[in-house]
């Protein structure tokens, strides 16, 4: 396969929609647990809810612009064209291609999740449309990839979707709680808010790690074609390999924290212990944009199969 600029610039894109939409869902459910806490005026929570709705409001702007970045990418690659001439290409790639289709489904979500982010409001309307955005981006990311290649409505689809979302909720709950809202928890005084939300963050990264790990192997047995050779001799191997050792540093970082600090910081409720826990959540979070950021690549490689026939 050739490794141009389109390609570069198909991957960075993609690379920026993955930790966008992954930033936008972990920083919804960030949100939605500090929801109650945090419309108080008052309350300790409330300076982390303000983080969580705010990063969520920025992530999902920069998921619909790179969203838009991608398709003229991609639009430029499917035509044969330099990306200024794309423009005119974008028409029949989103009206006569199974690439446009999925996003199509894919934008409209992203543009559902952003009016839902641009909403003050806790309801379960917005909350039903928050997470209906959700998976409509999921399967429409998932239909941009191989996994298109089975059609439609077909397992590897469907596995794929899974595999998006999982991945969205583990690596978008590490850099949301990391970057942003664990560390405006920082006060003593909101210290039994940040054992609970930590505690909220491990649990559910503990479900959201075990369905990436059950996709993941269908993923890769598939893209595979079951075969251990194929991995070793391709670039997709190659690049699902590195994505294998980024994952294993991420699940590493988290049991760190799952059986060592948390534990602890529910002892002790100690300042040291509440920022070595966040230390150790920044860390996951900056493997964690590594691995979309290898997904995204790994997503643009011909799979193994066909690349070796």
């Amino acid at each position: 396969m050739n490794f141009d600029g389109l390609w570069i610039g198909q991957v960075a894109m993609a690379a920026l929609m993955n930790v966008a939409f992954g930033f936008a869902v972990g920083s919804a459910l960030l949100g939605a647990w500090l929801a109650k806490d945090g419309q108080q005026g008052t309350s300790p929570a409330r300076p982390g809810w303000m983080r969580a709705h705010r990063s969520m409001l920025a992530a999902t702007i920069v998921l619909v612009l790179a969203d838009l970045g991608w398709l003229l990418y991609q639009a430029a690659s499917m035509s044969g064209v330099a990306l200024p001439a794309a423009f005119g290409a974008v028409p029949t790639v989103l009206t006569q291609t199974h690439v446009g289709y999925g996003w199509s489904v894919a934008f409209g979500g992203a543009l559902v999740l952003l009016g839902t982010a641009l909403s003050h409001g806790t309801g379960m309307l917005r909350n039903t449309l928050l997470w209906l955005a959700v998976l409509a981006i999921s399967a429409g990311k998932a239909s941009l990839g191989h996994a298109a290649d089975a059609g439609v409505v077909s397992a590897a689809i469907g596995m794929q979707t899974l595999h998006v979302l999982a991945t969205s909720v583990w690596g978008g709950v590490a850099m949301a709680a990391g970057f942003a809202v664990l560390p405006a928890l920082g006060a003593s005084t909101a210290r039994g808010m940040l054992i609970r939300t930590a505690t909220q963050v491990s649990n559910v990264s503990l479900v959201a790690v075990a369905l990436v790990l059950l996709s993941g192997v269908f993923n890769a047995v598939r893209g595979s074609g079951g075969s251990f050779e194929a991995i070793q001799a391709s670039t997709w191997g190659h690049v699902l390999t590195l994505k294998l050792v980024l994952v294993a540093l991420a699940l590493v970082l988290g049991a760190l924290n799952r059986t060592s600090a948390l534990p602890r910081l529910r002892r002790t409720a100690s300042t040291m212990d509440a920022h070595t826990f966040v230390n150790v959540m920044y860390l996951e979070a900056l493997v964690m944009i590594g691995v979309f950021v290898v997904a995204a690549a790994l997503s643009h490689t011909v799979p193994a199969f066909a690349a070796l026939g």
